[in-house]
């Protein structure tokens, strides 16, 4: 069953509060659970929730809420929702403040889609690979933290892809996998459909599973060693 993340939105202009929301549903993997526009309305809604939210999309302007108080209010009382600050508020003070309190993302408004998808694809892809694991190493806690690996910084080519990742050739073996039984593809078969080697399809996959689109698991057959498959997320 794929996952569907709760999306409350705290925003007192009901026409931004409309936009955010159309945002949210373009995203896949999200579900809006309710508007609210003022402080007071926020705190009686999850006090009487038989179900919180994930994610909090937070307007700093709230009329009966100065400043942070309700963003500080929700940090306290609602330790597990994650917070974003949707807001026109830019200074620095505030900005430093949101951050030591450990709000997932600041987007300044006016919000475009380009950047807002960005950071919902980063909050379901840190949520997909948490679940995933019991541990995770440097590389992992990296894309966590920051949304890419660091070591990778001298290898990257123009276009954002690690060098020997084409991106025409990665878009086609993501197509393949996404289109893959529920059992997963092997890198024979894969490669095999996009006309590409066993090992060249197998690098593709691997990269796939580093950016936390596809992952991995050990198929044993009933002779020889077990094969690496690879199953959409």
């Amino acid at each position: 069953m794929i996952k569907t993340w709760q999306v409350v939105i705290v925003e007192d202009d009901f026409r931004v509060a409309e936009i955010n929301r159309r945002f949210v549903e373009q995203v896949s993997g999200f579900n809006v659970l309710a508007e609210l526009r003022t402080a007071a309305e926020t705190l009686h809604y999850l006090q009487q929730a038989e179900q919180l939210p994930d994610l909090i999309l937070l307007d700093v302007y709230i009329p009966d809420s100065p400043g942070l108080e309700l963003f500080w209010r929700l940090r306290k009382d609602f330790p597990s929702i994650a917070i974003i600050l949707v807001t026109a508020a830019k200074e620095t003070v505030t900005v430093e403040a949101a951050l030591q309190g450990g709000v997932f993302d600041f987007l300044i408004k006016p919000v475009d889609f380009d950047r807002f998808n960005k950071t919902f694809t980063r909050y379901r892809k840190q949520k997909v690979l948490l679940a995933s694991k019991k541990e995770v190493n440097q590389e992992e806690l990296d894309r966590l933290l920051f949304g890419s690996g660091l070591r990778a910084d001298k290898s990257i080519t123009a276009d954002g892809l690690p060098k020997g990742i084409d991106r025409l050739t990665l878009e086609r073996i993501e197509e393949i996998s996404e289109h893959s039984s529920a059992e997963g593809i092997n890198a024979f078969d894969a490669g095999e459909a996009a006309g590409v080697s066993r090992s060249t399809a197998r690098r593709y996959l691997e990269y796939l599973v580093s950016a936390g689109k596809v992952k991995a698991q050990l198929q044993y057959g009933e002779v020889g060693r077990p094969e690496r498959t690879y199953i959409k997320i």
